[in-house]
């Protein structure tokens, strides 16, 4: 049995003032105890975040991170090895946000994705396609192609050790919503395409959906046989809505 993982993706947002509030707030939940849940601060939080949540369930992720995993001269950049040092025991690889804005390619992923796993991390792939190859009925080969990389690499079993994270770009801070059914059907798609390889093992990769899940959606997706929990942008900044995604998570 999988269990559903709810993980918050702060973006660049936040300062050390309101990070205190906001963990203040979700040190006041009451979370579910059979779901994984996880935070993505900015970098520069998740020592705050570590400290203020040390008693809680909550675990810490990278935004991202290096294509390497060893140390070298790249300004700006935070490896795998820091995340894991600092306490994250997830990073995001790979979100639509990096591909589309920062031009990473699916290679860079794959590199991010293998030095992650090198460091101890789980790695959340994100994979989703645009509204323009949605309408052109190319969702399937666009995640396929995301997803294929990764696997060549390493295989089911490796994807297995991460995440993956469905988002359809269309649905990402629009306040657009792909329907439980829309969801369910690509998640569906990505699980058959996984268990052709290695059906065993397909069963175990949670696969999660992230396109504006709010407290008030949350029960129908969770709902979908392989919707296995939620990446969530805007809501994770309120503890009160992260809460009760999180207590939808509890009751499926």
């Amino acid at each position: 049995m999988r269990r559903l993982l709810v993980a918050g993706n702060w973006k660049m947002y936040g300062t050390r003032q309101s990070v205190e509030s906001l963990l203040a707030g979700l040190n006041q939940q009451e979370w579910p105890e059979h779901v994984d849940l996880m935070i993505a601060p900015p970098a520069l939080f998740i020592q705050q975040c570590r400290e203020a949540l040390e008693r809680s369930p909550i675990r810490l992720a990278g935004q991202s991170c290096a294509a390497q995993a060893e140390p070298g001269a790249l300004t700006g950049e935070i490896s795998p090895a820091q995340l894991r040092d600092a306490g994250c025991e997830y990073v995001l690889v790979g979100h639509s946000e990096r591909r589309t804005l920062f031009g990473e390619t699916d290679e860079q992923v794959r590199q991010k994705f293998a030095a992650a796993l090198a460091c101890g991390l789980r790695p959340v792939l994100c994979v989703g396609e645009t509204r323009k190859q949605r309408d052109a009925g190319e969702t399937a080969d666009i995640v396929g192609r995301q997803l294929q990389i990764v696997l060549d690499a390493f295989g089911v079993g490796g994807l297995a050790q991460g995440v993956v994270a469905y988002e359809p770009v269309w649905a990402i801070g629009t306040g657009l919503t792909a329907t439980p059914e829309q969801a369910q059907e690509v998640h569906g798609m990505i699980r058959a395409r996984l268990a052709m390889l290695d059906d065993e093992q397909a069963q175990c990769v949670q696969i999660v959906y992230g396109g504006s899940v709010k407290a008030d959606n949350a029960d129908a997706l969770f709902a979908m046989p392989d919707i296995d929990g939620g990446l969530v942008g805007g809501a994770s900044l309120n503890a009160d809505d992260f809460g009760a995604i999180a207590r939808a998570a509890g009751r499926v």
